[in-house]
């Protein structure tokens, strides 16, 4: 289960992997509390074949399958609308983990979104690093094959006041243009290269393929573009990690 600001997308996955069924796919409904989430992906997975058990990746910060702060489900419309306190009080240290295994009767691993991509696209050597740019800015780091203790970048100051979800998320994609927005995108690696000093970096999401080809060329040789199934497709691996 891929749940983002947009849309939540789930799909089933043999021990390598690979697809064996198509991906199901609803949009993100709003305003959203906790147990509407659990319910609606259980709606998903009603429309997919069995499985043993359940990844979900869902945005924020998110310790052992515990919710300490998601920053576009406490929203009244969405991201960038208005933030509704009763949304923050049901969400902080909301243990989706134990919801989802009591719902759906499987074992079940929550994760940040990012986290899961980065499972399904790392090769297990060095520190890597992915950012996913989509809605706003996901990351995660992996050492060695390992996973890292998480930081909430997207909520980081990078410009003119503006946090990176603000900065390179798809609102602004729309209002900028791919051309513009792209070298938003190449400020955002090179923000993040000295900070992290990763051996590899790995960019997803929906809007990772949307950098022009001019920009690509300049990202550097450490910087590797993977397409956005990652989220899904990195489901079985992120157990391992």
């Amino acid at each position: 289960m891929d749940c983002g600001g947009g849309g939540i997308k789930a799909s089933v996955l043999d021990e390598n992997g690979t697809m064996t069924a198509p991906a199901v796919r609803t949009a993100t409904p709003y305003p959203l509390p906790p147990h509407l989430l659990v319910e609606t992906i259980a709606d998903l997975a009603g429309h997919l074949p069995p499985t043993d058990r359940v990844t979900v990746g869902m945005p924020g910060m998110i310790r052992h399958g515990i919710v300490i702060a998601t920053p576009h489900y406490i929203t009244k419309d969405g991201p960038r609308s208005k933030v509704l306190p009763q949304l923050v009080e049901a969400w902080e240290r909301f243990d989706m983990r134990l919801a989802l295994e009591d719902r759906l009767g499987i074992p079940a691993l929550v994760l940040n979104d990012a986290e899961v991509a980065g499972a399904g696209v790392i090769s297990g050597t060095g520190l890597e690093m992915i950012i996913t740019l989509g809605t706003g800015l996901g990351n995660a780091v992996f050492d060695a094959g390992r996973l890292a203790p998480h930081t909430e970048i997207s909520q980081g100051p990078i410009r003119w006041g503006l946090t990176y979800d603000d900065y390179i998320g798809e609102h602004e994609r729309l209002r900028l243009g791919d051309a513009h927005w792209s070298r938003r995108a190449r400020r955002v690696v090179a923000s993040l290269r000295p900070m992290y000093l990763w051996d590899r970096l790995y960019i997803g999401g929906g809007n990772g393929v949307r950098i022009t080809p001019t920009h690509r060329d300049h990202l550097g040789e450490d910087v590797v573009i993977v397409p956005n199934d990652a989220g899904i497709r990195g489901g079985v691996r992120a157990w391992e990690v």
